[in-house]
């Protein structure tokens, strides 16, 4: 048992250092003059399709697509949850597919409720 302990201390032990290290790596370097650091006004300027930006670069997004995301992330997530129930329906029985036939209630409830509210629906 003490085993399974130490094996996971190993492992924190190695995250810890593979963690920190992460970090100081680019800073040591820095430090010692590997990495070169001279700072110019174009490196640090936005670059995008080679060309300079006309206008306002802020755009701001109709929150209807925030909201299409999250209908498709929620339908994916019961496909995702679907498929792996739908394989292994017999040794799963009774209690599994009440548990799903609540989920797909639940998905829903929510597609209803975003239907009625009219978040589908394009203006």
């Amino acid at each position: 048992m003490l085993a399974n302990f130490g094996y996971i201390g190993l492992f924190l032990i190695v995250a810890v250092i593979f963690a920190v290290t992460t970090l100081l790596l680019p800073i040591t370097l820095r430090f010692l003059k590997i990495i070169p650091q001279k700072p110019d006004p174009i490196k640090s300027s936005t670059f995008e399709c080679g060309m300079e930006t006309t206008g306002r670069s802020w755009v701001q997004f109709n929150f209807r697509y925030y909201f299409y995301a999250l209908m498709f992330i929620a339908l994916d997530i019961l496909v995702v949850f679907l498929y792996p129930w739908a394989v292994g329906l017999r040794e799963l029985g009774g209690s599994a597919f009440i548990a799903v036939l609540i989920l797909i209630f639940i998905i829903t409830v929510g597609y209803v409720y975003a239907w009625r509210k009219g978040v589908l629906e394009w203006k």
